[in-house]
């Protein structure tokens, strides 16, 4: 682990070296992919120089006990020994989990896409109530939240709702939440007060910026445009302005209706597009690793079911990570900090424990 950090060290004292040089500052792409480089090692290099400053105190402590005649001065000097010591493996935690590969899209902002599943109606009211929890978590995160596609209908759910999340650290934050979400509650259509199960489907989605690293043949799209249907305003019905995109390939199927114009709606459109192909393009590489251990958390398997909502009982349950919460209106309005942390606490773990076995 030492080994490893000192290369990272090594590494940090080069790219701020570099990022000093006039020709640097002279290249704008250089320049950003540099600062990059540094946020991304800058963390686990401050925790090291850190964790050596405390070794080097101990050392001198020691050597200074060593000499040192005064009795009360001597056994200071074992306290604060003892003091530090305790510090250090909680440092060296620290420092392996920090090690750990880095996610590439975690600081990407995330498209995710809400569908009703089974149960209806009563699916659909409980869609509303999932895009509902994570707009409330990005205005908690202060991100910005841009809606892609929404399919209303007439008890005030949703069918299906596509949107955008801008924010620092979205997708290291959301990327757990893709799987089948599952809602016990008894619906307001239920006379018999009896409790019905329904369920909705998340998918979470890294936006690519680099449209270079998914590449499309204009040939293989077949674009469709039609008129906008459900509330809008009066340009609703009254212009083609809707887009359909079909990726005959793949038979992958996306469509934007939110803007009035067509251009915007194919733009947005183009975006979910890109992101879904990368996406199929990563979990292909995933699948071709031989021998890789398949880790609990993180699969993003959209048959999975990841999480039950209680509502008799008051209660979430993460299926992955057995974690139960009696908190169930506190986070469905967006406190989901607890459930998140301990995904991402979890993940770490198991990522150690798959190193270990390597």
């Amino acid at each position: 682990m030492f080994h490893k950090l000192e290369e990272v060290v090594e590494k940090h004292q080069e790219i701020t070296t570099e990022l000093g040089m006039p020709e640097t500052s002279a290249n704008p792409k250089r320049l950003t992919d540099l600062n990059k480089q540094l946020a991304s090692i800058d963390e686990l290099v401050q925790k090291y120089l850190e964790y050596k400053k405390l070794k080097d105190e101990v050392d001198f402590l020691r050597d200074s006990i060593k000499n040192e005649k005064d009795s009360d001065m001597r056994e200071m000097m074992f306290e604060e020994v003892k003091e530090i010591e305790e510090k250090l493996p909680s440092f060296e935690q620290e420092l392996k989990v920090l090690l750990l590969p880095k996610d590439p899209n975690d600081d990407k902002n995330v498209i995710v896409e809400i569908r009703g599943g089974a149960g209806g109606d009563e699916a659909a009211l409980f869609a509303a109530d999932i895009y509902r929890m994570f707009t409330r978590y990005a205005e908690r995160r202060k991100w910005k939240i841009e809606i892609i596609e929404k399919n209303e209908i007439g008890v005030g759910g949703l069918k299906e709702v596509v949107f955008l999340i801008e924010g620092k650290g979205a997708y290291s934050r959301l990327k757990f939440e893709s799987g089948v979400h599952r809602v016990q509650r008894v619906p307001a259509t239920e006379s018999q007060g009896r409790v019905h199960t329904s369920t909705i489907t998340v998918a979470v989605l890294p936006e690519v910026e680099d449209v270079e690293m998914v590449k499309i043949d204009p040939k293989d799209l077949k674009i469709d445009t039609y008129r906008s249907g459900g509330a809008g305003g009066q340009h609703v019905n009254m212009t083609d302005s809707a887009v359909r995109i079909t990726h005959l390939p793949t038979n992958t199927i996306v469509q934007c209706q939110d803007e009035r114009s067509q251009l915007k709606n194919r733009d947005k459109a183009m975006k979910v597009l890109i992101a879904k192909l990368y996406e199929m393009e990563c979990e292909k590489q995933a699948a071709a690793v031989a021998g890789e251990r398949k880790l609990q958390v993180g699969t993003g398997a959209r048959s999975e079911k990841i999480r039950t909502y209680n509502f008799p009982q008051g209660r979430v349950s993460d299926h992955r990570i057995k974690l139960t919460l009696h908190k169930l209106d506190a986070v469905l309005d967006g406190d989901l900090d607890e459930i998140i942390d301990a995904l991402i606490t979890f993940n770490q773990a198991e990522m150690l424990a798959s190193q270990g076995d390597a």
